[in-house]
Formats: structure tokens, C-alpha cells, sequence
């Protein structure tokens, strides 16, 4: 059995994710603050982590869990976010610093711990926004998570290019808009024409093979344009 992390499982995107890679054979371990819905779940070949992405030491524990149990990661999905809407002005930066440490310096450090355990066929897959897109069509009061999106993308593409001999791949998917809970939090009474689930699939069937097709490459999941 392959072995998956995926972060941010406590809902929307993240959370169906977690159905879909147990039911294709997959053995999980999903990492969210609040474990409670997955573990509900009961869900045999999963094991839930109640995570902070922020704090050191549960990315040390993450790295315990794998070093004891699996030895090997087959794929990452760095997929917590932290969404702010609120006008730049109006920012303190330590509301900016807050979602730069989830968006950007969380993934740094989970993915640096994790790639001991991940070997050429691995594949890292980042999830960004539409938002972070440079060109793409952009919202007053996304200063932090936008920009923060944009960082991302261009982490990955400097990642793929220093591991591109030894691997693992690293790919980045920015995603246009999902009807989430976040999104719902962000734009109450906006509509998304995507579902958490639709967009769970995509991300799970790119997650697994998309490697074999892709390194380095930002690819932009919308229905929309620009």
C-alpha cells in the first residue's frame, strides 16, 4: 500500500480527500488542528493527527509517526490555508505573518521534514489559489493569502528544479473558486459552480500520477477566465 499525507483534513477539500485515497487503497494520515471529523470516520487504513502546521513540534511528530510506521512517503499534499479578507490597510502584520506561516513557512517545514522519507516516484503537491496567479483576475482585501498563494507557486517551481535529479516531483495546482466553508467564511452568500468533492478527485488522480507528466509546473484548475 502507498502512503499519503494530506494536511488541512478537517473539512471541505482536505476532508473528502481523505475518503477518496482510503477508498483507492491508500494508507493516510491526515493532519488538521481539529482531527474530530475524520476520525468519526473510523476509517481503517487512515490515521488522524490533531496538527498545528505552525508549530515545530507537531512537525516533529508528523516525522515520528513516519519513521515508526511507514518509512516512506509516496505523496504530500500540502493543502492547509489560511484565508483573510480584510482590507490592507486595515492588516496588522501580524495578521499577515499569521497566514505566511500557514500558507508558505508550514509548508516549508512539513515538506522539509518529510522529503528524508520521499524518493524519486514521490510526488509533493502544493495547493494554491487562482488568486496567486500573477495575471489572474485579483480581490481588494486577499493581500495576504493572494500574495501568499503567489510565494507558494514559485516555491515549487525552485524545489522541482533542485530535486529534479533525485526527485521527489513537485507540482503546484492553483485552484479557481470551491464552494468550501472557507470560502463561504470569506464571501458570505457567494456560489461557487465547483464542489469540495469535484475538486477532491482531480486533486487525488493529479496527486497520483500526475508526476509522470509534470515537474515543476503550475497548473491552473478553473473554469473561469482570467
Amino acid at each position: 500500500m502507498k502512503n499519503v499525507i494530506i494536511t488541512g483534513t478537517s473539512r471541505g477539500i482536505g476532508y473528502e480527500l481523505v475518503k477518496m485515497f482510503v477508498d483507492a487503497g491508500f494508507n493516510v494520515l491526515a493532519l488538521s488542528r481539529n482531527s474530530e471529523p475524520v476520525s468519526r470516520l473510523k476509517l481503517v487504513t487512515c490515521t488522524e493527527l490533531p496538527f498545528d502546521i505552525t508549530n515545530s513540534d507537531d512537525i516533529q511528530l508528523v516525522s515520528n509517526f513516519v519513521s515508526e510506521n511507514w518509512n516512506k512517503v509516496d505523496i504530500l499534499i500540502n493543502n492547509s490555508g489560511a484565508l483573510l479578507n480584510k482590507s490592507f490597510i486595515d492588516t496588522t502584520l501580524d495578521e499577515f505573518k499569521s497566514v505566511y506561516d500557514v500558507n508558505v513557512f508550514g509548508a516549508v517545514a512539513l515538506t522539509k521534514a518529510m522529503l528524508p522519507y520521499m524518493d524519486n516516484e514521490g510526488h509533493v503537491v502544493n495547493i494554491s489559489s487562482m488568486g496567486g496567479v500573477q495575471g489572474s483576475m485579483k480581490f481588494p482585501g486577499l493581500s495576504a493569502y493572494s500574495s501568499s498563494k503567489g510565494a507558494l507557486i514559485t516555491l515549487t517551481e525552485l524545489l522541482a528544479e533542485e530535486y529534479k535529479e533525485k526527485g521527489p516531483s513537485f507540482n503546484v495546482l492553483a485552484l479557481g473558486a470551491v464552494q468550501t466553508e472557507m470560502l463561504e467564511e470569506a464571501f458570505p452568500g457567494y456560489k461557487a459552480s465547483i464542489s469540495a468533492i469535484q475538486m477532491a478527485n482531480y486533486i487525488m488522480q493529479f496527486s497520483i500520477s500526475g508526476q509522470q507528466l509534470y515537474n515543476g509546473k503550475l497548473l491552473q484548475v478553473s473554469n473561469s477566465t482570467p
